[in-house]
């Protein structure tokens, strides 16, 4: 049976316990803006930048998502903050902060984009979108008769790829280098590189989709993970949010909440 998880806006005081030392880590797409048809859609709303803005002047912040690495950097435009792009391949930060996993793999995951273009556009609303550390095909807009036809074309060129692996999201389809990298050894990298790996942190990453399970996975033991979601589901997170708009609510208490 799956639990339904405690809501993390009523647990905030527990969560920023005094004893505490937090740094909280989040998603974007789903997290921070809603979902939208088409990924450029997906703006930061000006409120939600001033809240995330001023917990980044209380504890570390930092933004971990699937988005190349400039684009979600353009989109939050917050610089005392870190970015991993490109699901944790692509990662940089102020004070000169750096590091891609997989830049061997750029020629394959070129001739990758190439293959699903012309493959795919025959099908209407399928959309091909090309990060710096992989390809995703969109079927968010594509007709329900058609995606499995999608998932094939994908299935297919990921197999001519042994470099390459696919993972699925909320209707996308992503190929990346398949090497022992997520947003999960994202984010320990992140704590370890920025000093946070002492045992008084807690560690807070909040995220919608499944590639955000291995980031709640590898805080699990010594943080909390925050599910964004509608509907309970199977999940490592410790708590849930309902949406963006209840994402935004908890970043401003726990700003509030903190000293």
């Amino acid at each position: 049976m799956i639990r339904k998880l405690p809501s993390a806006l009523e647990h905030v005081r527990e969560i920023a316990a005094p004893e505490k030392r937090l740094a909280v880590f989040l998603d974007y797409d789903g997290t921070l803006t809603p979902i939208v048809s088409h990924p450029e859609k997906a703006l930061l709303a000006d409120s939600m930048r001033e809240t995330v803005r001023a917990l980044a002047a209380k504890v570390p912040v930092g933004i971990l998502s699937g988005r190349n690495l400039d684009d979600v950097r353009q989109r939050v435009d917050i610089d005392a903050i870190v970015y991993a792009g490109s699901h944790g391949f692509d990662i940089a930060g102020p004070h000169g902060l750096r590091k891609q996993v997989a830049t061997g793999c750029l020629a394959t995951l070129d001739a990758a984009e190439r293959e699903l273009r012309q493959k795919l556009a025959g099908i209407p609303g399928a959309l091909v979108e090309r990060k710096r550390f992989s390809v995703a095909a969109h079927c968010r807009n594509v007709h329900e008769n058609d995606v499995e036809q999608v998932k094939r074309i994908v299935n297919e060129v990921a197999a001519s790829r042994r470099e390459l692996r696919k993972i699925e999201n909320k209707k996308v389809y992503e190929l990346q280098p398949d090497i022992a990298w997520s947003k999960g050894r994202a984010l320990v990298w992140l704590l370890e590189s920025l000093g946070l790996d002492r045992k008084e942190l807690f560690p807070i990453y909040i995220g919608d989709d499944r590639t955000d399970e291995d980031a709640f996975g590898a805080i699990r033991q010594r943080g909390a993970g925050i599910l964004v979601s509608e509907q309970p589901r199977l999940t490592a997170a410790r708590y849930a949010l309902k949406n963006p708009a209840e994402v935004e609510s908890f970043l401003r208490e726990l700003a509030a909440t903190l000293t």
